[in-house]
C-alpha cells in the first residue's frame, strides 16, 4: 500500500492510493456473480495519544482496509463485510452476499445503480499523521502549564487518514482521501470545582496550536472554580463557537425532505408540503455544506457515488434547500440534493456565517447573562420543533454589567436552535470546531460565536 499525495511531513501514511482501490474493487466486482454488484472500500489510518493526572496514559496506532460487497437479485439486495483481500476470499465474500440477497424480501424503493461519474481533480494537500513523539510534546505543553497552576489536565490527541472508493458493475468508479486531527483537553481544580475546556482542529498536525488550547483550558479552570447557583430561567446567553456548533448541527436531522414532505419534521409546511422558500430564523443566519471546507482531497461523494456540491440549506433566515435523496427525488419530481444522504445531505461539513462581534464586545454589551464554553449528553425531545435538552459544562460563567462576574453552577436546558436562532443579538467570525455531537467522522464544522435572547435553562446541575 502506498499513501496518498505528498509524502507525510511526519509518520507515513499507508492508505489505499487511486490505483490500488481501483484494483481491488474490479478484483470483487469480476469475481460477483450477482446481476449488479457494487463495492464500498474503506482504507483507514488512526492515531492517537491519551493523556491524565498530568501525564501520558496511553498512545497507539492502527490501520485496516474493509470492503463492503453489496450483491443485488432484482430488487433484492445483501452485504457483506471483509478485510481479507486475497482473491479467493473477495471471490467468496461476493458469492455469499449474492447467496443471501435471493432470500431477502424485495426492496420496492431500490433505485438502480448509477453509470460513470465525473468527478474533480484531486486536490493537493498533504496527508500526514503525527508520529508518537510529536503527540506526546503536544500533550506536554498542556500538562507542564496545568501543572505550573497546580491543576489537573487530561486530554486525547486523535489523528485520521483514510482512503474510500465505490465502485459498481455499470462502470461507476469514484475515489476520496482526507486527513484531519483534534486536540481536545480538560483541565480541573484539585478539589474538583473547576473545570476548563478547549479544542484545536485541523486538517495536518501543523494546524493544531496545543499552547493556545493550553491557556485555554488552564484560565477556564482557574476562572471556574467554586461556582455559585443562580435561578433557572431565561438568560440572554453567550454561545462560544463550540457550543454553538453543539446545538446547531441539531437542525440537521429534520432537513429530509421525505419527513418534511409527509409531514413528519419542523420543515413540513401546516397544511402539506414543506417550508421551502419561508423564512424560519433570524435574517443573518446562513447555513450551507461547501466540499471546499472538507479535508477530502475531492469534493466527495454521497453513498450511490453522485458528487458532492456546495449546498445552502438556510439563507438569509430562509429555508433554501431540503435533502432529496434519489427514490424521494424521483417521486415528488424534482433533481435530487447533490450533497449526500444523512443529516444536511450527509455532507462532511457545516459552516454557519458569521458576523463581526468578538465575545468581548458580546460580553460588554450584555447587562445580565450567561457565558457557555460548551453542551454535553444532549438528547432529542420533539424532533417536531427540534427540541433538545442537555448540560453545560467546562466553564459556565455569569455576565452583569458587561463583565464576567463569577463562576456558575452548570444547568440543563430544553431549547430549540430553531427557536435561539430567532432570538439572535450579535454574530462573531465563524472560526473551525470539534463538537462532540459531529456531523460525521473526518468532516468540518465552521461555527461563529453568538449572543441571544431568552435561552432556556430548566434546572441546576450539580456535575462540574
Amino acid at each position: 500500500m502506498s499513501a496518498m499525495g505528498p509524502r507525510s511531513l511526519y509518520a507515513p501514511v499507508n492508505v489505499l492510493s487511486r490505483a490500488e482501490a481501483q484494483e481491488l474493487a474490479q478484483r470483487v466486482l469480476r469475481n460477483s456473480p450477482a446481476e449488479e454488484t457494487r463495492v464500498s472500500i474503506s482504507s483507514a489510518a488512526r492515531a492517537d495519544t491519551r493523556f491524565a493526572l498530568n501525564q501520558v496514559t496511553t498512545s497507539g496506532e492502527n490501520q485496516d482496509t474493509q470492503i463492503t460487497i453489496t450483491a443485488y437479485a432484482g430488487n433484492r439486495a445483501a452485504s457483506v463485510n471483509t478485510n481479507r483481500l486475497d482473491e479467493a476470499s473477495l471471490a467468496a465474500a461476493a458469492r455469499q452476499a449474492y447467496e443471501i440477497a435471493k432470500l431477502v424480501p424485495e426492496n420496492p424503493e431500490r433505485m438502480p445503480e448509477l453509470g460513470p461519474q465525473a468527478y474533480p481533480p484531486m486536490r493537493e494537500r498533504a496527508m500526514s499523521m503525527p508520529s508518537p513523539t510529536e503527540r506526546a510534546a503536544a500533550a506536554k505543553i498542556v500538562t507542564e502549564l496545568a501543572r505550573a497552576n497546580e491543576l489537573v489536565a487530561t486530554g486525547f490527541i486523535e489523528s485520521r487518514a483514510g482512503a474510500t472508493a465505490l465502485a459498481n458493475s455499470k462502470g461507476l468508479f469514484a475515489y476520496d482521501a482526507s486527513a484531519s486531527v483534534t486536540m481536545t483537553a480538560t483541565v480541573r481544580s484539585p478539589d474538583g470545582t473547576g473545570s476548563g475546556w478547549a479544542c484545536s482542529d485541523g486538517n495536518s498536525f501543523a494546524d493544531l496550536d496545543p499552547t493556545t488550547l493550553a491557556a485555554t483550558a488552564v484560565q477556564k479552570a482557574k476562572d471556574s472554580r467554586n461556582p455559585v447557583a443562580i435561578e433557572p430561567g431565561r438568560y440572554t446567553t453567550i454561545l462560544e463557537p463550540t457550543a454553538t456548533g453543539n446545538l446547531v448541527q441539531l437542525i440537521a436531522n429534520a432537513t429530509q425532505a421525505r419527513a418534511a414532505d409527509e409531514g413528519r419534521s419542523f420543515f413540513s409546511r401546516p397544511g402539506g408540503g414543506n417550508k421551502i422558500g419561508l423564512k424560519v430564523v433570524d435574517e443573518r443566519v446562513t447555513l450551507l455544506s461547501d466540499p471546499a471546507d472538507s479535508p477530502s482531497l475531492t469534493s466527495g461523494y454521497d453513498n450511490d457515488g453522485v458528487p458532492l456540491e456546495k449546498v445552502v440549506w438556510i439563507e438569509n433566515g430562509v429555508v433554501k434547500n431540503l435533502n432529496y435523496d434519489r427514490f424521494w427525488a424521483q417521486k415528488q419530481g424534482v433533481q435530487p440534493t447533490r450533497a449526500g444522504g444523512g443529516g444536511f445531505g450527509g455532507a462532511r461539513t457545516l459552516r454557519m456565517m458569521g458576523g463581526n462581534t468578538s465575545i468581548a464586545d458580546m460580553i460588554r454589551s450584555t447587562e445580565r447573562g450567561v457565558l457557555v464554553t460548551r453542551f454535553w449528553y444532549i438528547r432529542s425531545v420533539d424532533p417536531r420543533t427540534i427540541l433538545f435538552t442537555g448540560l453545560t459544562r467546562d466553564g459556565t460563567f455569569l455576565v452583569e454589567n458587561g463583565k464576567v462576574t463569577r463562576s456558575i453552577k452548570n444547568f440543563r436546558f430544553n431549547e430549540s436552535p430553531i427557536f435561539f436562532l430567532n432570538n439572535l443579538e450579535a454574530l462573531g467570525p465563524t472560526v473551525r470546531i470539534n463538537a462532540s455531537e459531529s456531523l460525521s467522522a473526518g468532516g468540518s464544522v465552521w461555527m461563529p460565536p453568538i449572543k441571544v435572547r431568552d435561552f432556556t435553562f430548566s434546572s441546576l446541575s450539580d456535575a462540574v
